[in-house]
């Protein structure tokens, strides 16, 4: 199975996909697409050997720029890994059931348009939680809204700031992530 990954940022949970599928011979990254040229997860996939693309917003929505590009590495399924456009609805379409991406908060709580990053960290602050965690779902297209398919949750504790949130969620993305996403291939090819 081909994936392609989605980043915009720094790139932590793409160098850790990346490598927890090194020596697969099942599953392969075959490129990292970014919608910023200054996205640091073009310098870890390229440490690691992975080809990668910058595809800016524009290009993005265009269908006749964008599916070429995928039918060039033989992408066959698409992970968003801090990820922060939405995905454009030929995409979804394209890849039904073969789009995923993390959110850092227990769905549906926190997710929507502007919940991303620390902004999420700081409105599970502001709420008083309890806990925190991480989601995998499919896409759709409803931002943050399509179908669970695993969440992990952690403590908080009532001194812990937005930056401690977002540490402990962290941990859960680097332990949990890649076994979700290798999971979900398995029962595609059951």
């Amino acid at each position: 199975m081909n994936l392609a990954i989605f980043v915009s940022g720094s790139g932590t949970n793409c160098e850790n996909i990346i490598k927890y599928f090194q020596d697969s011979d099942k599953v392969h990254v075959t490129v990292v697409i970014s919608n910023r040229a200054d996205a640091y997860a073009l310098v870890r996939a390229e440490r690691l050997g992975v080809p990668t693309e910058i595809v800016p917003k524009k290009q993005l929505n265009d269908e006749a720029f964008l599916m070429p590009l995928l039918r060039k590495y033989n992408v066959e399924f698409v992970v968003l890994a801090g990820f922060l456009l939405l995905a454009p609805d030929f995409l979804i379409d394209a890849f039904p059931r073969r789009i995923i991406n993390l959110h850092p908060a227990l769905l549906p709580k926190f997710g929507g348009k502007g919940m991303y990053g620390h902004h999420v960290h700081e409105a599970v602050k502001a709420a008083g939680e309890t806990e925190t965690g991480m989601t995998v779902h499919y896409v759709n297209n409803v931002c943050d809204g399509g179908e669970i398919i695993a969440q992990f949750s952690t403590p908080i504790l009532p001194e812990d700031t937005p930056d401690d949130i977002a540490a402990k969620e962290h941990i859960l993305e680097q332990e949990h992530f890649p076994q979700v996403i290798e999971e979900i291939l398995q029962k595609l090819e059951e």
